[in-house]
């Protein structure tokens, strides 16, 4: 075992009202924002999987499998054992709008906070997802089982190395212990090997957190709540004389350092970094897919795997959650008007601390600049375009423009690949010399169906796109290998696909953790060729369809 765990900040617990009664049972939970709770135990814990990355930022072994440390270390991340140093385990206790409607007190139903680890990038809360009921279950069991645990590991590591704000996973443990799931509500429930994930963040504070104190009237606690995520989680909004103190000193006034000003400017920035994540999905083509105000992150961070999935061909459109199937109100294409629709939620919660409207409105403004900037510097990373300078003469932002709308309109008109599309597209000649066959080539690989078989009308006007990219190419001045590294960039030749996933999880289910190890090798460099790895980047293969967990996924995936 490592000779040290991480240090543990103890403010969270010293200066915000937890839920005193220590009995685990399902319950409304008034005036807290958590409930004090104890992982229950599993039978049989068993490291399966473990990111590096993580490790070694909370200054734990970043090679524990198969050694000596596993065992322990399996131990205290399934929840048997208690993390030495850290402060006692809680739920988090949150409201929230799911699917456009109040749904009232919710909380951690099967996850449980270890603590807040300092570590060198700030603190860190631990929290294993799948540790046992808590008083938020409702009439779950607070279990997770292995298919939804290893797409939660996974797709937390890849979105970090796609460089896509989320939050991170540590530890993969099984349990040793079936769990009872109906994973498309049909009346089929099977009992499926049980597992547990330690995931971590800066803290897992939602925008439900603050509509549960709002919607109950609840104002101080309101107060108190935002006083401490501004001076925790966010100080620069204190400035510099008095942000230190207010890390530092457990018995800080909370409450008073939630001015009306500090909490808009803490919206605004909530607001701004919602925009970049929102615009990250879009980059590499991600649907979260259950984008309730209870899922949505005070640090803009991709929070909650559940039923999320990337654009195997692209389809606005496409949700893959089957309980979103009748609405697709989470569709792809719908999700930075959702964001925005949750973030005037979260401003409606913080309004009685703000006292006006305008002010916050102001932060929705800041939302819809910060969104606007971010798709568009997106895009020209995607494109291979150098930046807007308005100051250039003749870069006309309405050419710019067209060539997004276009692209998004012309990768609808045949199935195509968005990942390998991208990807492809660098090295397409960008010459005004080149022929319709030059140019449709290289993105021969990003269709389902060959060129030659696309419509005539579809192939001349994919034509026409590219040379008018070509000419706003060469109007930007990139050299050809500035042009390939800029795309490559922000163009991943890998992403964790639904069917990759699926081939892991099948393979793990009969004990076959090898293709988790591959997958996570391959996702943390998914901008780089890896020789040999080329089916990882390979279209959905047809049997993919419709297989169960390959195309559509319920809340229980």
């Amino acid at each position: 075992m490592p000779d040290t765990f991480p240090t543990f900040d103890r403010t969270f617990h010293d200066t915000l009202p937890l839920d005193p009664n220590p009995d685990n049972r399902r319950r409304p939970v008034l005036g807290a924002v958590g409930s004090l709770v104890t992982p229950t135990t599993v039978p049989d814990p068993t490291l399966r999987a473990w990111s590096r990355e993580v490790a070694e930022t909370l200054g734990l072994p970043a090679q524990p499998l198969d050694t000596p440390e596993a065992a322990r270390l399996a131990q205290i991340f399934a929840g048997n054992e208690p993390l030495p140093g850290a402060p006692p385990p809680w739920a988090n206790a949150y409201a929230g709008h799911q699917f456009g409607s109040w749904a009232g007190q919710l909380g951690d139903g099967r996850a449980i906070s270890l603590g807040h680890a300092k570590t060198g990038q700030g603190l860190r809360e631990l929290q294993l997802k799948g540790a046992g009921p808590t008083p938020y279950s409702r009439t779950a069991d607070g279990r997770a089982v292995l298919r939804s645990s290893i797409r939660e590991f996974l797709c937390s590591e890849a979105m970090a190395h796609l460089g896509v704000p989320t939050t991170r996973a540590l530890s993969l443990v099984t349990t040793g212990q079936g769990v009872l799931r109906d994973m498309f509500y049909d009346g089929n429930p099977r009992l499926e090997p049980g597992a547990i994930v330690c995931r971590v963040a800066p803290s897992f504070l939602r925008f439900g957190s603050f509509e549960l104190f709002a919607s109950r009237g609840d104002v101080d606690n309101l107060r108190r709540l935002a006083g401490y995520a501004i001076g925790v989680h966010f100080p620069a909004l204190l400035g510099e004389d008095t942000a230190g103190d207010a890390r530092d000193d457990a018995r800080a006034d909370w409450q008073a350092l939630a001015t009306p000003e500090r909490v808009a400017a803490f919206f605004a920035q909530i607001a701004r970094r919602t925009a970049v994540m929102v615009a990250h999905w879009a980059r590499v083509g991600f649907v979260h897919g259950v984008m309730n105000t209870d899922n949505m992150s005070i640090h803009g961070l991709t929070i909650d795997y559940g039923p999320y999935g990337w654009l195997d061909d692209y389809n606005p459109d496409w949700t893959p959650n089957t309980t979103d199937a009748g609405t697709r109100r989470y569709r792809f294409g719908q999700q930075p008007a959702v964001a925005g629709w949750n973030l005037e939620r979260l401003a409606n919660a913080l309004h009685p601390l703000v006292g006006q409207a305008e002010p916050l409105v102001a932060g929705m403004r800041a939302y819809t600049e910060a969104l606007d900037e971010a798709m568009t510097e997106q895009w020209a990373a995607k494109l291979g375009l150098s930046a807007i300078d308005a100051d250039e003469p003749g870069d006309d932002p309405r050419t710019r423009t067209w060539l997004i709308t276009e692209a998004n309109d012309l990768l609808q008109l045949v199935e195509t690949d968005m990942t390998r599309f991208f990807r492809a597209l660098a090295d397409v000649p960008m010459t005004e010399a080149a022929t319709e066959a030059e140019l449709l080539g290289p993105l021969e690989g990003a269709y389902y169906t060959p060129p030659d078989e696309h419509p005539p009308a579809v192939r001349q006007r994919t034509a026409a796109w590219l040379r008018t990219l070509a000419q706003q190419v060469r109007a930007d001045g990139l050299d050809v290998d500035a042009r390939r590294e800029r795309m490559n960039g922000a163009n991943p030749v890998y992403v964790l696909r639904n069917y990759l996933a699926q081939q892991a999880i099948d393979a793990a289910e009969d004990g076959d953790f090898s293709e988790v190890h591959t997958l996570l090798d391959v996702i943390r460099r998914p901008y780089t060729e890896q020789l040999g790895r080329e089916a990882y980047a390979a279209l959905r293969p047809d049997w993919a369809r419709t297989k169960p967990g390959c195309s559509m996924l319920s809340c229980s995936s």
